[in-house]
């Protein structure tokens, strides 16, 4: 990569991808995106930075055509809960933005990624050690859109030759940037009530097990994939990437060790509830170790110890 542009740049992926970026390619070869404007934001004074719908194709080829752009990574896009919340807004925005960044970047013969999720699988989807390639009907409007996110990513390689990359990301966790919508923001917002109040009430039951990764591995993933040799890419798309699993008492378990009065607590939230049910327990990420060497940094121990110092010395 020489000069790329993020979509999505403001959000929890992008305000720290775009910052990592920069440090590795000059604040000028980086330019972030995004709907809104945050003027204290450093993505959008820290290098050249743009206000982009990305459901508006001229602007978004315009954005590229002017940059001269040979990276797209495209993070915009509405989440799980939020998605349910407004499906067919959901819908358009997800799906129109992809079509919008894969036509940029099929014009400009530039890369390309995208991330899906976990959530594109769903109930009838092997639950532990879920494979690279497996079924996948999920039952959420956020899982329908990463779904249809892999197909036309694959399509776009095999039919226009772009250069299609892409993960499907677990629930994300970081002290920088709060979450935005999603099934799995629990696993960050009981690291900040566990700083400021030494207690927290979870959405999600105990016992439910979700795949997660801490904010570092999931950039260094994003890098490493695009940087990849494409000659060793048997899958291009979607490859499965995991750090750990676990459930919301892990957690809980894992901050008692470095604050003892931790409390727990539950008030389970049955939409967001039936969201992770139907998610694995655990994946099986051997495709993307195998072909372009993913490994994880951080486990559970690991992340909270750093999110719970790099919390106490922030709030």
């Amino acid at each position: 990569m020489k000069t790329v542009l993020v979509t999505g740049a403001l959000g929890q992926i992008g305000s720290e991808l775009v910052a990592k970026l920069r440090g590795l390619y000059g604040e000028n070869h980086v330019v972030g995106t995004d709907i809104r404007v945050d003027a204290d934001s450093p993505v959008a004074c820290g290098g050249p930075f743009e206000t982009l719908d990305v459901t508006d194709g001229e602007r978004f080829l315009e954005i590229g055509k002017k940059y001269q752009v040979d990276a797209v990574i495209h993070l915009a896009a509405l989440l799980s809960a939020s998605a349910e919340a407004k499906p067919q807004f959901a819908w358009h925005l997800n799906m129109s933005g992809l079509v919008n960044a894969l036509e940029t970047a099929r014009q400009l013969k530039c890369q390309m990624f995208t991330p899906s999720s976990i959530a594109a699988f769903g109930p009838s989807t092997p639950k532990d050690r879920t494979p690279q390639d497996t079924i996948q009907r999920p039952n959420t409007i956020y899982g329908v859109t990463k779904v249809s996110g892999e197909l036309l990513c694959d399509y776009y390689h095999e039919r226009f030759g772009v250069d299609t990359r892409g993960v499907r990301f677990p629930g994300l966790i970081s002290y920088v940037t709060p979450p935005g919508g999603g099934t799995t923001d629990y696993a960050v917002e009981i690291y900040y009530h566990a700083v400021r109040e030494k207690k927290y009430t979870s959405y999600i039951a105990a016992g439910t097990k979700m795949d997660m990764m801490y904010m570092p591995d999931a950039l260094d993933a994003i890098i490493q994939l695009m940087e990849a040799d494409p000659a060793k890419l048997v899958h291009r798309n979607a490859f499965n990437i995991t750090a750990m699993s676990f459930a919301p008492e892990d957690v809980a378990a894992a901050i008692r060790e470095r604050v003892p009065e931790f409390e727990l607590t539950y008030d389970v939230d049955p939409v967001r509830q039936r969201i992770a049910e139907s998610w694995p327990n655990s994946i099986d990420a051997r495709c993307a170790e195998e072909e372009w060497g993913f490994r994880p940094r951080y486990d559970l121990d690991a992340m909270t110890k750093d999110m719970l110092g790099k919390l106490a010395s922030r709030l």
